[in-house]
């Protein structure tokens, strides 16, 4: 186990290098009583190789994804030949298939085949055909921020660099074997369950049976903050019910055969079928970490039996941990993995021994129903508390309902639902049997959703957990495994002592999150990577929060949420649940098409609104706020050339007035920032006819060290005329790897460039933070691994502003662009 362990920790050296070593010397000292010299010996050989391995993934993925976005505009139209490599999954009403291609784009042949991400085709697709498409690919969007988890192990494990939709599919050669017979086993099976279950419990029964998570935002919220994701999802549960049940079948029918129980130990006979059995199944339930996790350990059991042995579970678990880190060397970073490992922990190292303290004081023997209940309580107390940090990563709420929930759930979604969905795929031939089977299992999944509703509405027992830092997740590896250890060996005393130093460690590791979350200085600004949008928090003087813009989409109705994804997570890590300021710079929805999340769970003090009019979306989102201040009243509030407040001023340079004749951009709520003797310009997306409105009314007062581009670099914005009244330093460029627009333009980089400032481009880049402290600034990167650096002062020559460091690659100026 702890080789095991050793080697999937080793891939945390990817984005966590020092914590890799500190978690190492964690594990020497909790098991050195009970590990020989060659097991500690093993153990960095063990964690260097996991990290090699994963570092090398991680760099791969990068040069693909880098080759990518440099060959393939956003939105070009492609060629491809290439073979399907994963096995297809619905999302929605579209089959999504990944196929390793060949491409040829807007006429040039890439180098090297990349991995695409396919939305269309035939349902009958499955690994091995070999296929001929013609489709409309994108890069994929990486979400980097500082404050953040870093995505890139996330996306190395995806392996994916492209993806778009088909817009014509041929397939040129069946694929053969036997993933692809589980592929069209999983499309037959795809097509009875949306054939004869309820629609609303369709995607579940698809989550229990191929493992598509597929649920609607609304249902998997829902099962999320209740605790029952697990019951949807294809765990050791599964497999012992469906692998064990068919090689115990197989066992009775053996030991009837007297010629062959006569020469062969049946057990182990089976035991033999059982191991690739097991593995069949993890891959024909959609191959997720959890799955293979069970299969893994499910096998370890088999060999023993099969060698005449007895594993036990710790040692199964170990064996488990040990080959999913030797197939993925990222597995530490895939969630599902991570929580089907802690459960087993958990039912191992506390729910046994709970259940047999119960039993020794007879709590379990005074009646069915109270020895079911216990029971019941005890494995779900036991299952869920090491998973406790890993849902608080997932969800920004825990519930003291889930743990009702699943004593209710467990049983529908475990004795009722799973057998009858698994029997339905095989009663396809007798169509009344199927029609009951689908109702039936229907009718439990329905139940199982309307609890997990209610257990995600009883919010009088929910409570908000802020999402671990890497020195919570130490300190709870750490002290949990040496209580789990110590409860293991029945030690009573020295597990309450352990827990004691994880209550402890924890509410010390908070206290210094929550340090580090506050700004240092006396300003900071993080301008967030929410793709091709605008969104910047800032952190004023006298401890207000801003949030500038909420990002979004171009299209309203592309579902991409920033306010969920970026936001929302960002304020959690910084322990925030106000927003005094929230500024809108106009009406378009790639500046506020995240902020209706933002709204529903932040206290928002006020709204500033540029005045001109919006969408009925747009009129919805204003007209839930508590507080609107419209750009008349700011323009005469914070007026141009104000005076310093609290050590800070706030400045509203457009639209004052407004130009109802000019577009939305043109009416951008224009604002400068000025403390500490510098000075922040956030322009929205201000175009040529606002830009020479601002140099009309306010050209004495437009210098500033920081600028925000307008109109994500448009060719239109960033004029020369601009540039040389602002006279910035550092100008700070947000769009997205998959903008169809072309932004930032070349026009613009040369401007910003031949102006001595430097353009940080977050589309190649990533989120980027200025830190006013003392009077000088400091920036800190997504790409420079958040190393700090500090800005000469504004007297410098233009030519040495700013160093431009070796670790930011192509892309920092804008000077390597994509073809």
């Amino acid at each position: 186990m702890l080789l095991g362990g050793a080697l999937a920790l080793g891939g945390t050296a990817v984005t966590h290098p020092g914590w890799l070593v500190l978690a190492l010397g964690s594990l020497f000292v909790l098991t050195w009583r009970y590990t020989g010299w060659g097991v500690r010996a093993l153990l960095i050989p063990f964690a260097l190789w996991g990290a090699i391995q994963a570092r090398h993934q991680v760099m791969e993925h990068q040069r693909a994804w880098n080759l990518a976005r440099q060959w393939v505009r956003p939105g070009a139209r492609c060629l491809g030949k290439g073979e399907v490599e994963a096995s297809p999954v619905l999302r929605g009403d579209r089959l999504g298939v990944s196929a390793r291609l060949q491409l040829e784009c807007d006429g040039s042949r890439l180098p090297r085949p990349l991995l695409v991400r396919l939305y269309g085709g035939p349902s009958t697709l499955g690994r091995g055909d070999r296929i001929r498409v013609v489709s409309q690919l994108s890069p994929v969007q990486i979400l980097r921020n500082l404050e953040l988890p870093d995505p890139r192990p996330g996306a190395a494990r995806s392996g994916i660099s492209l993806s778009g939709s088909v817009l014509s599919l041929s397939v040129e050669r069946t694929g053969s074997g036997v993933t692809h017979a589980i592929d069209r086993l999983r499309a037959r099976a795809r097509q009875r369950i949306t054939e004869t279950f309820d629609p609303l419990a369709a995607p579940m029964a698809r989550a229990l049976v191929l493992g598509e998570n597929d649920l609607d935002a609304e249902d998997d919220s829902a099962f999320r903050k209740s605790g029952l994701s697990h019951l949807l999802a294809v765990s050791g549960t599964h497999l012992v019910f469906a692998v064990v049940s068919l090689i115990t079948a197989l066992q009775v029918l053996l030991t009837r055969l007297t010629f062959i129980s006569s020469r062969y130990h049946v057990g182990r006979v089976a035991a033999w079928v059982g191991c690739p059995l097991a593995l069949v199944y993890a891959d024909y339930a959609g191959g997720s970490g959890s799955a293979w996790r069970a299969a893994f350990m499910l096998c370890a059991v088999f060999a023993a039996r099969a060698l005449g042995r007895r594993a036990g579970p710790a040692r199964s678990l170990g064996w488990s941990l040990l080959a999913g880190a030797l197939f993925d060397p990222l597995v530490c970073y895939d969630v599902s993995f991570l929580l089907s490992a802690a459960a087993t922990v958990g039912l191992v190292c506390i729910g046994s021994p709970a259940l047999a303290w119960a039993e020794t004081w007879r709590i379990t023997k005074r009646s069915k129903v109270v020895g079911y209940l216990t029971a019941s309580i005890l494995a779900t107390v036991g299952s869920m508390l090491p998973c406790a940090p890993l849902l608080a990563v997932l969800s920004p709420d825990l519930t003291l309902a889930g743990v009702l929930a699943n004593v209710v759930a467990a049983p529908l979604g475990e004795i009722i639902a799973l057998p009858l969905c698994l029997a339905h795929i095989l009663a396809a031939p007798i169509p009344i049997l199927e029609q009951g089977m689908a109702k039936a299992a229907g009718g439990a999944l329905l139940v199982v959703r309307q609890v997990a509703h209610w257990s995600a509405e009883a919010r009088s027992m929910a409570f908000a957990v802020p999402p671990p830092t890497a020195l919570h997740l130490w300190v709870l590896g750490s002290c949990g495994s040496g209580a789990l250890l110590a409860a293991w060996r029945r030690r009573w005393r020295l597990t309450g002592l352990w827990l004691c130093l994880l209550v402890g460690g924890s509410i010390a590791a908070e206290v210094v999150a929550r340090r580090r979350a506050r700004s240092e200085g006396e300003l900071r600004i993080a301008q967030l990577d929410v793709g091709q949008g605008d969104s910047a928090l800032v952190d004023l003087p006298d401890g207000r929060l801003m949030l500038i813009d909420g990002g979004g989409s171009a299209q309203a109705s592309s579902g991409f949420d920033p306010g969920r994804r970026v936001i929302l997570p960002v304020l959690r890590a910084r322990r925030v649940g106000r927003i005094d300021i929230v500024l809108i710079t106009h009406p378009h929805p790639d500046h506020y098409g995240g902020l209706p999340s933002v709204f529903a769970e932040t206290d928002i003090g006020e709204v500033w609104d540029s005045s001109f009019p919006g969408g009925t979306q747009y009129r919805r989102l204003l007209h839930r706020a508590q507080r609107v201040r419209h750009a008349e009243e700011l323009c005469q509030s914070y007026p141009a050339g104000g005076h310093e407040a609290a050590g800070y001023a706030l400045e509203v340079l457009g639209p004052c007035p407004g130009s109802p004749e000019l577009g939305a951009n043109d009416n951008s709520i224009v604002l400068r920032i000025s403390a500490g003797g510098q000075r922040f310009l956030f322009t929205g997306d201000a175009e040529a006819a606002q830009e020479a409105q601002l140099l009309e009314q306010h050209a004495a007062h437009l210098q500033a060290t920081w600028l925000k581009a307008g109109h994500h670099g448009s060719r239109t914005s960033s004029s020369t005329e601009l540039l040389q009244a602002v006279r910035p330093q550092l100008v700070g460029i947000s769009c997205g790897v998959r903008n169809g627009f072309g932004h930032p333009h070349q026009e613009a980089l040369d401007r910003i460039r031949n102006s001595g400032a430097v353009a940080w481009r977050i589309d190649q880049s990533g989120s980027l933070q200025v830190d006013l402290i003392g009077g000088r600034l400091r920036y800190t990167g997504f790409a420079w691994g958040g190393r700090p650096e500090f800005l000469p002062p504004i007297t410098a020559p233009p030519a040495k502003r700013l160093p431009r460091p070796k670790s930011s690659q192509a892309g920092f100026d804008g000077s390597s662009r994509a073809r």
